[in-house]
């Protein structure tokens, strides 16, 4: 094959010793001889194992969104792929994310697995973001696909142009926008991924307030103020309508209901971030998530953060 299918983009802020588990994932995959690896690196770096492997020079501390959008630029394979220094792709991802995109989805999401489980406060984290893709699920289309671990056409993305960057803040805006141009999302269980997430609970609290602001300066980005007076009004009503939708999804084995009273505690910081979001905008909050997004380890429990090690070697 003289040119790749899918093109993984990798970010990291350092060293490609903070992503090497990814990487190793990716080396596994059945499909590894079509897949270009784009890195996204401040550091000169060589990856062996993979046949294409492209390099993009810029600092990411400060912008994931600016990372991820310079890498789907620089990608050559119709199909960019997002992943993360914290989920690794499980065998037949890759294969089952380029199979889903010879139809005509505009984007494809995999299934998420907890990468850290013995943590009631990762559960609650887990929950919180990722709730609707938790495996196990049927295939189906969806108005949603999971953030930061989805697979898109690379020529949709690239008709955003200079707003890319803008409409990867916060994916679930770039998927409202898709939608409404009509294109489709599928969510493809056959590709599966394991999500390490927070473990500790002061920065998860942190998390997930800068999680909720980014998310709502996003959202009402070009809003007049009426239209954001409405929403900083109904945000406090806006913790415990996801935490009725999480409660529908609560399928028995997808998740320990002992989790559920820390969910609604991160429910209402992510709405009290969101009511400051609509009210002031983002401010900082991409620099302050993106100096969270790598080495997790820093905000796993002690257990947790051994388990990662361990991993890691």
């Amino acid at each position: 094959m003289n040119q790749p299918q899918l093109s993984v983009i990798v970010i990291t802020p350092d060293t490609v010793a903070t992503v090497a588990t990814t990487l190793r994932r990716l080396r596994a995959q059945s499909v590894v001889e079509q897949i270009e690896l784009v890195l996204v690196t401040p550091a000169p770096a060589e990856v062996p194992g993979f046949n294409w492997v492209k390099t993009v020079a810029m600092e990411v501390r400060h912008s994931t969104a600016a990372a991820r959008a310079a890498g789907v630029r620089a990608a050559t394979a119709p199909v960019v792929a997002f992943v993360e220094d914290h989920s690794f792709p499980q065998p037949g991802w890759a294969a089952a994310l380029l199979a889903a995109h010879q139809e005509p989805w505009a984007g494809v999401g995999p299934a998420l697995r907890n990468g850290n489980p013995g943590s009631l406060t990762s559960w609650a984290n887990l929950i919180i973001e990722y709730a609707p893709w938790l495996d196990p699920l049927p295939r189906g289309p969806m108005t949603l696909i999971p953030g930061h671990n989805s697979s898109y056409k690379r020529a949709v993305l690239l008709t955003y142009g200079d707003r890319l960057e803008s409409m990867l803040d916060a994916e679930g805006v770039l998927h409202w926008d898709l939608q409404a141009r009509g294109e489709r999302l599928l969510l493809e269980p056959a590709a599966k991924t394991e999500h390490v997430n927070f473990s500790r609970l002061g920065p998860s609290l942190k998390l997930r307030f800068l999680g909720g602001r980014l998310f709502a300066a996003a959202r009402a980005r070009g809003w007049a103020w009426g239209h954001r007076l409405v929403y900083i009004c109904g945000s406090p009503l806006i913790p415990l309508v996801r935490f009725v939708k999480i409660l529908r999804e609560a399928k028995p084995g997808r998740f320990p209901r002992a989790a559920l009273p820390l969910v609604l505690l991160g429910l209402f910081v992510d709405g009290f971030g969101e009511c400051i979001g609509y009210l002031a905008g983002a401010g900082e909050t991409m620099r302050g998530l993106s100096e969270m997004e790598f080495h997790r380890e820093r905000f796993l429990t002690d257990g947790d953060r051994q388990a990662w090690e361990a991993a890691a070697k």
